[in-house]
């Protein structure tokens, strides 16, 4: 199962892939057989490149209530990190429009299903201007300011590429 792990103000690609009894991570598409033990509930024995670690984990807090919040802790400390749908982390990245206005942009591939804004409305940050259906999911694409939306960019039942412009939102000026 893919996820972004994202630790502090970074984030990273992982996975976990389990076939024929082996179980490999995949680190920024870098593959590592690795082997887990669940030692008791909450602690656990990693191998990974021949070093052996012990890791107990227990539950964190996320201001996202979507992700899954960790705390590990090592022998060299503790580290709190956040695992979620690589997709929903897409969708926070670049799914909005830049402070300060700016073109919402596609994050992925997708069909623009519903357009709720057209040119010459006023929008607040925050409010959603696009439903748009990417891996059998609908998303709400939001901006992050408050302004007049200038440009539509794009039809309702559009084909888009990731990056695709959408709809460009100008802020008012100071």
């Amino acid at each position: 199962m893919k996820r972004t792990l994202i630790l502090g103000k970074e984030s990273k690609d992982v996975e976990l892939l389990h076939q024929d009894g082996v179980t490999t991570l995949v680190w920024e598409g870098q593959s590592q057989p690795i082997d887990i033990l669940e030692l008791e509930p909450g602690c656990y024995s990693i191998l990974l490149e021949g070093r052996s670690v012990e890791v107990r984990l227990d539950a964190g807090k996320s201001p996202d209530p979507e992700a899954h919040a960790y705390r590990a802790m090592l022998y060299d400390g503790s580290y709190e990190f956040a695992l979620v749908d690589p997709r929903r982390a897409l969708l926070a990245a670049t799914g909005a429009a830049a402070a300060g206005g700016g073109v919402l942009s596609s994050p992925m591939p997708g069909k623009i299903v519903k357009l709720l804004v057209k040119a010459g409305d006023l929008v607040q940050e925050g409010q959603t201007l696009v439903v748009m259906e990417a891996m059998k999911m609908q998303n709400e694409l939001k901006t992050t300011t408050t302004g007049t939306v200038s440009i539509v960019h794009v039809q309702e039942g559009a084909t888009v590429e990731t990056g695709a412009a959408l709809i460009t939102v100008v802020a008012p000026e100071a």
